[in-house]
Formats: structure tokens, C-alpha cells, sequence
């Protein structure tokens, strides 16, 4: 192996789409919790929302991971934010952001996917 390249570090997630559609008719602060306005406002256009915002939380799930951050309690959603279309970037703030600089994380390439029941994410860092 060749010690001179970047190591590379994998997430991924994959949620039902009923779930996260459960949880914004339930919820109320749900969608404010998780995601940024931005990303709201993407997702509340689209012809499906629940799809958008499975996609979405899988996303942050999978970033979560491949920075070796961990999931749920271990950082607010909203410092993982997936923008942009149609293919998704990640902006990084708050402890995420802290934490990714830390541990010398460079680029981020995300991926996301779904069908009519599942969403996923796989997400790809390597170190800067």
C-alpha cells in the first residue's frame, strides 16, 4: 500500500421513506430538529417530500459515519447539511465541522438514492 495516499472512509445508511414520513405528520419539531430551511424548502417542493427528506437524513447519517462522528445523539442534524442538486454536496458547521477539521477530513462526495420504500446514502471522505 502506498502510505502517500489519502485514506479514504466510507459511510452509508438506507431508512424507510415511511418512517421519516411518520415522523413529519408525528413530529412537529422533527423537521425543524434535522434539517436546515434550506434544505425544508428543497424538500417541500419536491412531488414527494418524504422521499426527499429520507434521502436527506440518510445522507447525514452516512456523512456522520464516514467522518467516524457518529449518529443520532452524537450531533445535531442541522450540522450536516446536503445541498445542491442534482448532485448533493455536503456543508459541514458547528461540532461536525469542529470535529471533520480535527481529524483532518478533506473532500466529501456523497451519494443518494431511493425507491418508492427505501432511501439511501453512501458517503465517501478522504483525509485533506
Amino acid at each position: 500500500m502506498d502510505r502517500g495516499s489519502p485514506l479514504i472512509h466510507v459511510g452509508t445508511d438506507l431508512i424507510e421513506i415511511a418512517r421519516i414520513r411518520r415522523s413529519l405528520e408525528r413530529y412537529e419539531s422533527f423537521r425543524n430538529r434535522c434539517f436546515t430551511a434550506e434544505e425544508q424548502a428543497y424538500c417541500d417542493t419536491r412531488a414527494n417530500p418524504a422521499q426527499s427528506y429520507a434521502g436527506r437524513f440518510a445522507g447525514k447519517e452516512a456523512v456522520g459515519k464516514a467522518l467516524g462522528f457518529g449518529v443520532a445523539r452524537a450531533f445535531a442534524w442541522k450540522d450536516i447539511e446536503i445541498v445542491g442538486r442534482p448532485k448533493p454536496s455536503v456543508r459541514l458547521s458547528g461540532r461536525v465541522a469542529a470535529w471533520a477539521e480535527r481529524k483532518g477530513a478533506g473532500e466529501i462526495d456523497l451519494s443518494m438514492t431511493h425507491s418508492r420504500e427505501l432511501a439511501q446514502a453512501v458517503a465517501v471522505v478522504t483525509d485533506a
